[in-house]
């Protein structure tokens, strides 16, 4: 897991960031936004890797990660000035958040009961 975990704070650390930036560094309306909205859910999916360490959850990791790397990737791509074509992906990175969630669960519901 400590591969998994150190990219999650590594993509902690960018959430942050862009969320950081699109606070203070960008003035137009849809740009911050994205840096919003991406921050927004890469901070989410970083703990979510985390939850899955502490269940064991192996493979719902990387399923959050790609969906940080995909999803918040490309809102902050667009707003860093990318084509808005690249949109089209921003789905992709939430249908691997969805099954990470999937997975999570799962693992839960396998988990030793206390």
């Amino acid at each position: 897991m400590g591969p998994w975990l150190a990219a999650a704070a590594l993509l902690g650390l960018a959430s942050v960031g862009f969320g950081a930036f699109g606070a203070h560094g960008v003035s137009d309306p849809k740009a911050q936004e994205w840096l919003r909205t991406g921050a927004l859910y890469g901070f989410v999916h970083v703990l979510a890797v985390f939850a899955a360490g502490w269940l064991g959850a192996r493979l719902a990791p990387p399923f959050f990660l790609a969906g940080v790397v995909i999803f918040s990737g490309s809102l902050w791509a667009m707003a860093l000035g990318a084509p808005r074509v690249l949109g089209a992906v921003t789905p992709i990175g939430g249908v691997a958040f969805m099954v990470g969630w999937a997975v999570l669960a799962w693992a839960a519901l396998r988990a030793p009961q206390a």
